[in-house]
């Protein structure tokens, strides 16, 4: 059997689900034959109007099961806005707008058009490309807000899809008032589309205003990273957290190393100490200015420093190729963003590690990781080289609880009884 049957045999998968037949040229294109679990699970609940939630993880597939829908029911002769997906930060906008994109020009659909529409970018050319109404718009929720309730300048009034994409990040940066208030402009009949991580109990009423009997699929992990990631803690002990992250990062020489700290002045301050000392390095997070957040990304994109410094703006549904190393200041404050942080790093069948440095303040946190099946190796440095230990120090016993002897209690009918006053002097005349 040749390689071109086998591959179209392969690709039959999304075929069978139902998506438009010159999308098959794009995922030929990236080398992607099989539809993941989520794919399969709701593409052709999409493709039947169906408001879904889709939890899963990163890496899993989420921006394909809801761009091949998509684009496979928009109307090219329907001059209207059909479609909008939103992501609550630029650089993930971006990232879904290259993969429609990239969807459209490999399958030759270019009849459909396609804007975006996100902060940091010229509202007025913003207005001027929305003169002639796209089929779809990616956006991020203040823009988007601004353009629909501000400026009149987007009708969604005949909108069919509404995409919300990682959910739960919306929710924590404060976003769901402004989507809120431009969904509600919006048919009653629309379709919403949820993707997340996890889904909040906060979230809720929002989900409930919106969605009709949503198919809810929760794509779980057989392990909580993959084979070929390495998991390692290095002991702070007496030292400078900043200085021993430097000090990790020249001894790794990674292709491209992702630092997180858990604060932007952390970030800022580690970016211009790696840079004292030689180290090329690019600094991320929400503060930075539009042209600033642009040229890291740029500069990341091509491979042209090793070394990245962000907060966990990177560690959620951004795919930054190429990631080698992954360097944890600290443990996150949420201690589901080691998950996210993790994540992106060993993807698609590459190799990965990530290095945490932590403190005995983080051992019951360690546990708490070890009990969501997480394995971990331990290594320091010393005189300039790594250096494998059997453990973090005292108070850290991998895999078990620390065995603490019970304080013993008193049986309370032991307890003496009280003594009223007067007694010693009856019970000698007695």
């Amino acid at each position: 059997m040749n390689r071109s049957l086998i591959e179209v045999i392969k690709l039959s998968g999304f075929t069978r689900l139902g998506i438009d037949n010159r999308l098959t040229t794009h995922l030929q294109h990236e080398h992607i034959n099989r539809p993941t679990e989520i794919q399969e699970r709701l593409i052709p609940a999409i493709l039947r109007g169906k408001d879904v939630i889709g939890q899963s993880q990163t890496g899993t597939g989420k921006t394909l099961a809801f761009a091949l829908p998509i684009l496979s029911g928009i109307h090219p002769d329907d001059h209207c806005l059909q479609a909008v997906v939103t992501a609550p930060t630029r650089e993930l906008a971006e990232q879904l707008y290259k993969v429609f994109q990239k969807c459209i020009k490999d399958s030759g659909m270019e009849e459909i058009r396609i804007r975006r529409v996100i902060g940091g970018t010229d509202k007025e050319r913003n207005m001027a490309d929305l003169q002639r109404p796209p089929h779809v718009v990616i956006a991020t929720p203040g823009r988007l807000h601004d353009l629909v309730i501000k400026e009149t300048a987007l009708d969604v009034h005949r909108v069919r899809t509404l995409v919300v994409d990682e959910a739960d990040q919306m929710l924590e940066m404060g976003f769901l008032e402004s989507l809120d208030q431009v969904a509600v402009r919006m048919p009653e009949a629309l379709q919403m589309l949820v993707f997340s991580a996890s889904i909040p109990q906060r979230l809720q009423p929002f989900l409930k205003k919106y969605m009709n009997q949503p198919r809810h699929v929760h794509v779980k992990p057989e392990h909580p990273s993959p084979k070929n990631l390495a998991h390692y803690l290095i002991p702070l002990r007496s030292r400078g957290r900043q200085q021993l992250a430097v000090e990790m990062a020249a001894l790794l020489r990674p292709y491209l190393c992702l630092i997180f700290a858990n604060t932007k002045k952390e970030a800022e301050e580690l970016t211009d100490l790696f840079i004292e000392h030689g180290l090329q390095t690019e600094c991320m997070h929400g503060d930075l200015s539009p042209r600033a957040r642009k040229r890291s990304m740029r500069n990341i994109e091509r491979a042209a420093v090793p070394y990245v410094i962000c907060t966990d703006i990177a560690a959620r549904g951004m795919d930054i190729k190429g990631v080698s190393h992954i360097i944890n200041l600290q443990l996150p404050q949420d201690l589901e963003y080691y998950l996210h942080r993790s994540g992106r790093t060993a993807r698609a069948g590459a190799s990965g590690e990530v290095f945490t440095i932590v403190s005995k303040e983080d051992y019951p946190a360690l546990h708490q990781l070890q009990k969501q099946r997480f394995t971990f190796q331990y290594l320091d440095i010393k005189k300039g080289e790594w250096l494998e230990i059997d453990q973090l120090g005292s108070g850290y016993a991998p895999g078990r609880k620390r065995n603490r002897q019970p304080q013993k209690q008193k049986d309370p009918s032991q307890k003496p009884k009280k003594i009223k006053p007067g007694y010693k002097k009856r019970r000698k005349r007695k």
